[in-house]
């Protein structure tokens, strides 16, 4: 599945589904490829009803203002590019509001594809 982005723009902005029981919200995901792990912001999180302060797992994440720990959860389904993950455990953090998206899509969504960046056409594919 081919994606068009704005090859001058500061973020590749991907659109993802995210599913829980029988809720679904849409999600604009920064693609990272730096990011190790997918990370959805809190307010996505809770909009679909997962209960994100009472997780007993977390990680640490490094960030401009040092290291962070954030709580981790596991996605029923995510759907971006074409692609399906399910019960994939994300990281839950909200990214400044000047970041006008709602997460990172993070090398663990990515892993097993074969990931093609396109700048001169401003597409992006993943198979």
């Amino acid at each position: 599945m081919n994606v068009r982005f704005d090859p001058r723009g500061y973020l590749i902005i991907i659109p993802a589904r995210l599913y829980r029981r029988n809720s679904t919200k849409t999600a604009r995901l920064a693609l990272d490829t730096g990011a190790t792990r997918t990370v959805v912001s809190r307010e996505i999180a809770l909009s679909l009803g997962y209960s994100i302060s009472t997780s007993a797992e977390g990680a640490q994440i490094l960030t401009g203002g040092g290291a962070l720990t954030v709580p981790m959860m596991t996605v029923e389904k995510i759907e971006a590019l074409g692609k399906e993950a399910t019960n994939l455990p994300v990281l839950c953090h909200t990214l400044p509001s000047r970041a006008a998206v709602d997460g990172v899509l993070g090398l663990d969504f990515l892993r097993g594809g074969r990931l093609t960046i396109d700048f001169r056409a401003g597409l992006l594919e993943l198979d």
